[in-house]
């Protein structure tokens, strides 16, 4: 049972509560336990707002299609609760320890995308704390529109989503996989347009779509699609492991839960760098802690203890910059990207996402053109730099080559631009506009403030 609207507004009140009693000259955080960014090692800026009495859904409408959640709900507990009445959200993040406002205050997206375009994009109202202390709903069609639209990709500093009203869609019982491959880039993308302006794959309907590289010459796109029922089931929360599928198996079948978190049992492909996929450490890791939020937090002490940096230099290797990003560009220039990527980075594999905005007006945090399909590229992992080379040598050259393709980049993890050339990127005005409105003074942090420094 849901937290009834008594109980919603009380803890409502005892948020702006115990914001009032923060002191004004500091800027204000969120206090959270989990986090899936990637800034770890930076100092935490200012007190810390608990939020964590919002973490629950009050309302699944099976008739309406549409759900009331609370802002700190994570999208495992979310789809728990959808599924049950045959209904999901439209688009659900990889990663279960996502929180619904998480992904709305700095994007999402997964292989429905291409049809559903991104998680805020099927948010009908959202319920903000914004940074003067008001709470305020904002509609697309009400006096807070400017802050509903630009909310997505502030991050946290324009205001915290308290309350969504977000739009569900029905699910079948079973998605069937299809993994075809491809040796060239510009026809696995060819291909890839095609899906996503037919919606089909033949005389199938594609309700999913995303892929993987493993190479330049090796590169699957995994085509997916509803079903009731299912010949055989595969799992991939004991000893096989999902990324490695296509590989060997070109056709699959998954009950729909397992669809959806295909990818968080080992964190896409990352977990191996905790040697989680050696078939003895495996049988010994226990599956309950196979997850990506078990994994986020060895990588977050490793990061700020610099574990890793240590032993590689008793071991004499080159020191290495964190390569961890995810980038959209335009499907025309993605063969151009992923040769320079591939080329210039060398990390694999790549996680291949396609994209299209459901909505005819761009987003003004995050200005993708409306009706373009983009490709989403997503590479987690380190690169040696050589001497002489910035920290932040690999990650301007990605910068400047999304740039230059008409591409953006998501700022979940490191971001290098100077400020100059990140509010050209991410509409300084429209941001300015907002944030005069709703956070005059300042309580909340400045997006690159956040997001870079």
């Amino acid at each position: 049972m849901g937290p009834s609207a008594e109980d919603h507004a009380g803890a409502v009140r005892a948020l702006r509560a115990q914001y009032e009693s923060l002191p004004r000259g500091e800027t204000v955080r969120l206090a959270k336990r989990t986090s899936n960014l990637f800034r770890f090692g930076r100092a935490s800026a200012g007190p810390g707002l608990d939020v964590s009495g919002f973490d629950r859904l009050i309302e699944v409408d099976p008739a309406a299609r549409t759900a009331r959640v609370q802002g700190m709900v994570t999208y495992e507990r979310l789809v728990d609760a959808t599924l049950r009445h045959g209904l999901m959200p439209l688009v659900v993040p990889q990663l279960k320890t996502i929180t619904l406002g998480g992904a709305v205050a700095g994007l999402g997206i997964e292989s429905a995308s291409f049809r559903n375009g991104l998680p805020h994009e099927s948010v009908l109202e959202m319920e903000i704390m914004t940074g003067d202390g008001r709470v305020i709903a904002a509609r697309p069609d009400n006096e807070h529109a400017a802050l509903f639209r630009a909310f997505p990709n502030s991050y946290g500093t324009l205001g915290y989503a308290l309350r969504l009203t977000i739009e569900l869609e029905p699910v079948r019982p079973f998605v069937k996989l299809r993994h075809r491959r491809f040796d060239d880039a510009a026809a696995c993308f060819a291909a890839l347009d095609e899906i996503c302006t037919s919606g089909h794959d033949g005389d199938a309907r594609v309700d999913f779509l995303d892929g993987t590289v493993f190479g330049p010459r090796q590169m699957y796109l995994t085509i997916a699609s509803f079903t009731d029922t299912a010949p055989w089931t595969s799992d991939y929360t004991g000893q096989e492991i999902y990324y490695r599928s296509p590989l060997r198996r070109p056709i699959d079948y998954l009950p729909v839960r397992d669809y959806l978190w295909r990818w968080d049992t080992d964190w896409f492909w990352c977990s191996r760098a905790f040697g989680a996929q050696h078939p003895v450490v495996r049988r010994l890791w226990p599956r309950r802690y196979r997850r990506s939020d078990v994994y986020h937090r060895i990588v977050g002490f490793d990061r700020r203890h610099r574990v890793s940096a240590r032993l590689d230099r008793l071991r004499g290797r080159p020191p290495q910059e964190a390569v961890v990003q995810d980038v959209e560009v335009p499907v025309g220039q993605a063969p151009e990207f992923l040769e320079f990527f591939l080329g210039e980075v060398g990390i694999t594999p790549v996680w291949l996402c396609p994209l299209r905005l459901r909505h005819p007006e761009p987003w003004p945090l995050y200005p993708l053109k409306p009706g373009g399909l983009y490709v989403n590229f997503g590479f987690w992992s380190s690169v040696a730099r050589r001497p002489g080379q910035p920290e932040d040598h690999h990650n301007r050259l990605i910068e400047a080559r999304v740039d230059e393709l008409g591409g953006h980049k998501s700022l979940y993890s490191t971001v290098h631009y100077p400020p100059e050339e990140f509010w050209e990127l991410y509409n300084g005005p429209a941001y300015a506009a907002v944030k005069r409105e709703y956070d005059p003074d300042g309580r909340l942090p400045d997006l690159y403030d956040k997001c870079v420094r």
